[in-house]
């Protein structure tokens, strides 16, 4: 049987903001954000070097206890565990019976309102519920049905959501949203959410994309979706949620590994909407933006519209430096793309009012061998080729080191 307290509401500020659990030892990055101590752990040592919640480089990857918030949870645990049975509203194993059949019988908003809110609340509601066969069957079974609210697509995509870290939810869900032959299929009630639904909602129907493309054919098979490109562009364009934002850039980094994928996004203006967004301060997806422009660069259409665009050139070159390690690579590879390219004086120009050479020079210093500093030389000698710039003309880039002349 399940526990009368399976079903505790969770203050948001006791979740870490990676694995959504209530924290049980919170520490604080110097951006601030709070995280549990495993988790920012775990983040840190694949080799990551910003804040996951804001994407802000690190100036330096120390955390401290948050002894403050640690203390507010103990409190707050201790009083949830002492709530009297009467205000807790556990569901019984015949209640979600019931509770499926229901949404089974098309039933479905009432029903999926009781889930949903019983499956957000903690990991064990998540568990208990895993246990019943067919649970994430008739629980995505609504997304291709017709004429569905929007109400209840919505309330879908939260459920399936809370789940998505549990063991082989993902797998299945492959199988159920992406091979499904019949007429209406999943991808018209998530095109349909991402047109009406709210911001959350959105946010987790492209979190329900991404978790679903895990094979190349799976990546080949979301970009194809009709008119999804266009929609998550324009989401992009007239958005100011950075978790949206953040969220539709790693979606499209995800799938557009095809030729035609990343042509159709050149084709809806992609190149001119990252220009915009790398010029923009305040933006917090600079790293994401970076990486999918170098993703559209490695196709001719895309170099074409970023070479077209000297702004977007310039805002490169600017970036080097003020990205992570890994959006500088990406950086590099959309320059040496467009020199190897074209090796025109549009884009020689670009690199050297925005101080670039001594960038991509600094760049090198960082790397002791491999493809990028090998870039980063190649770039150098095309700007500084014809170049009668003193100052540019007293490097030479052969040696281990960079030394002037």
């Amino acid at each position: 049987m399940v526990r009368n307290q399976l079903y505790i509401n969770v203050p948001s500020v006791f979740r870490c903001p990676i694995s959504l659990d209530v924290m049980k030892s919170p520490v604080s990055l110097c951006t601030g954000i709070t995280y549990d101590r495993s988790s920012i752990q775990h983040w840190l040592e694949s080799g990551h070097d910003t804040c996951p919640a804001t994407m802000q480089v690190l100036s330096s990857k120390d955390f401290v206890p948050n002894l403050t918030l640690h203390r507010l949870i103990n409190l707050w645990v201790q009083s949830a565990t002492r709530r009297p049975e009467s205000e807790s509203s556990a569901i019984s194993e015949e209640a979600v019976k019931v509770l499926m059949e229901k949404i089974e019988r098309k039933s479905c908003v009432d029903s999926l309102t009781k889930i949903e809110e019983f499956v957000s609340s903690c990991e064990d509601n998540r568990k208990f519920l895993m246990r019943f066969g067919g649970f994430v069957e008739v629980i995505a079974g609504v997304l291709r049905r017709n004429s569905v609210e929007i109400v209840a697509l919505k309330l879908v995509v939260s459920v399936l959501n809370s789940i998505l870290s549990e063991n082989g939810v993902k797998e299945r869900l492959n199988g159920l949203i992406l091979k499904s032959n019949q007429e209406f299929n999943c991808f018209s009630s998530i095109i349909s959410i991402l047109q009406n639904g709210n911001q959350k909602s959105q946010i987790q129907s492209v979190r329900l994309l991404e978790s679903i493309a895990l094979d190349d054919q799976s990546k080949r098979k979301i970009a194809e979706v009709p008119n999804l490109f266009p929609l998550l562009l324009h989401r992009l364009r007239t958005n100011s949620d950075p978790d949206l934002n953040d969220t539709v850039f790693s979606l499209l980094i995800t799938v557009s590994i095809t030729r035609d994928a990343k042509s159709e996004l050149v084709q809806n203006g992609i190149v001119a909407l990252l220009s915009n967004f790398l010029a923009d301060k305040n933006n917090k997806s600079h790293d994401k933006a970076m990486k999918l422009l170098a993703r559209v660069s490695s196709c001719s259409e895309g170099r074409m519209a970023i070479r077209e665009d000297p702004k977007c050139v310039t805002r490169v070159a600017e970036m080097l430096l003020k990205v992570s390690k890994t959006a500088a690579e990406d950086a590099v590879l959309v320059l040496w793309r467009l020199f190897s390219a074209y090796k025109d004086e549009r884009v020689k120009e670009a690199v050297v009012k925005s101080n670039a050479v001594a960038k991509l020079l600094l760049l090198m210093q960082r790397e002791d061998e491999g493809l990028i500093r090998k870039k980063c030389g190649e770039l150098i000698k095309a700007v500084m080729a014809g170049c009668k710039d003193e100052c540019l003309a007293s490097y030479q880039t052969k040696s281990a080191h960079i030394m002037p002349c």
